[in-house]
């Protein structure tokens, strides 16, 4: 399968299209409201962290994700404000999931961390477990919320 030209840029507050699409891709995934994400996005920052980046194949967006201080886990379960930061919000398009696409965005992700000098990073998944396992992270703890079964993962970052 040819891929085509893939594309990783991070996201800056002035694009305001690709934050509308973000915003869009995960009201419909995750039913976070649009201006939630479209304020979360568009808020200028001198940090390094957090940050979100979007793929494009061919021009194309298709996932996106970011690192993050925050992920929705610490709302509900504080003790695990002592980790970070969160590779969280990784999205990939319907038509384009189970083709390896999630991968490389987090690949992306983590090169991105480890140039940051980052020595770890984190996630939480209820429906990615073996993905990530695969992409070398390992789980560390297991928790019940609602009727799903969490699991927060760790990935060591070697320095580049």
């Amino acid at each position: 399968m040819k891929m085509g030209t893939i594309l990783f840029e991070k996201i800056k507050p002035k694009d305001a299209e690709l934050i509308k699409l973000i915003a869009d891709w995960y009201l419909k995934e995750w039913h976070i409201p649009a201006e939630t994400t479209i304020q979360k996005l568009s808020i200028p920052t001198t940090e390094a962290v957090p940050f979100q980046i979007i793929m494009s194949i061919n021009n194309l967006p298709i996932a996106t994700g970011g690192l993050y201080h925050h992920a929705a886990l610490l709302e509900r379960e504080p003790k695990f404000n002592i980790y970070g930061p969160w590779l969280a919000l990784v999205y990939t398009t319907t038509e384009n999931r189970n083709k390896g696409y999630g991968a490389l965005l987090c690949e992306k992700i983590e090169e991105l961390a480890k140039e940051l000098k980052l020595k770890e990073i984190y996630l939480f998944t209820h429906t990615a477990e073996s993905l990530y396992i695969r992409l070398g992270w390992t789980p560390f703890e297991r928790l019940a919320i609602k009727d799903r079964n969490i699991v927060v993962m760790k990935k060591e970052l070697k320095p580049m």
